[in-house]
């Protein structure tokens, strides 16, 4: 899993009692014999091989939690950037679900999570790849999870606004959820299972209502 969130949450699960196979560019620095790490970006070839691997040390898989996630600032000169952005964001998604979710529907039960974002509404002139890859990965994750349904396989959409990481980059940052919250969140979302939940709901509202606003004319 990815940086901040990732990494709080997977020490949240190994607190509850989970056994946990965590996947990211960088040592996670977790030593406990309920964890083991992968050292992989999501964008590289071997990317799934590694991933398997990982669920086969396991023996099963039960939860997956995609949290891997960057933005850059759009430059008109270099677009590079703005195409990894989808690389990550969404493209990393996709192949993690086609590693993961044939064993859950193998094994007639499994909980997927990704972590969206409540840009996905929203056009952004500042971070096009941004606001533009988490729309694909909120749209993908919903029809996944209808998709899904009646084979015991559940999947979340997690929409977060600015959460208190290096990613919230921007100079305002409305109702900015602390990590602890946001780890929280997903723990209930684990228990519960929905198929979408969109957090702080003020903000929520606020950009569902702003969306037209953002779109050119």
């Amino acid at each position: 899993m990815a940086p901040v969130i990732g990494l709080a949450f997977t020490r949240r699960l190994l607190a509850d009692g989970w056994r946990v196979a965590g996947l990211s560019r960088r040592d996670s620095g977790i030593n406990v014999p309920t964890y083991v790490h992968h050292t992989v970006d999501v964008t590289a070839p071997e990317y799934p091989e590694v991933l398997s691997k990982a669920i086969d040390e396991l023996g099963r898989v039960d939860l997956c939690v995609y949290a891997a996630g960057i933005g850059e600032p759009i430059d008109l000169a270099d677009l590079d950037a703005q195409a990894h952005t989808f690389e990550v964001n969404l493209m990393g998604a996709v192949r993690t679900v086609a590693t993961v979710v044939p064993r859950m529907v193998a094994a007639g039960d499994g909980h997927l999570i990704g972590l969206s974002s409540l840009a996905d509404r929203l056009v952004s002139a500042e971070a096009p790849g941004y606001a533009g890859s988490k729309a694909g990965l909120s749209s993908y994750l919903l029809g996944l999870s209808s998709a899904l349904r009646g084979q015991g396989v559940s999947v979340t959409t997690v929409r977060f606004g600015f959460v208190d990481t290096k990613m919230a980059k921007a100079p305002v940052r409305p109702l900015m959820l602390p990590v602890d919250r946001a780890v929280e969140i997903l723990a209930r979302c684990v228990r519960t299972r929905p198929a979408l939940i969109s957090r702080p709901r003020r903000l929520a509202l606020l950009t569902t209502l702003a969306a037209p606003f953002t779109r050119p004319r």
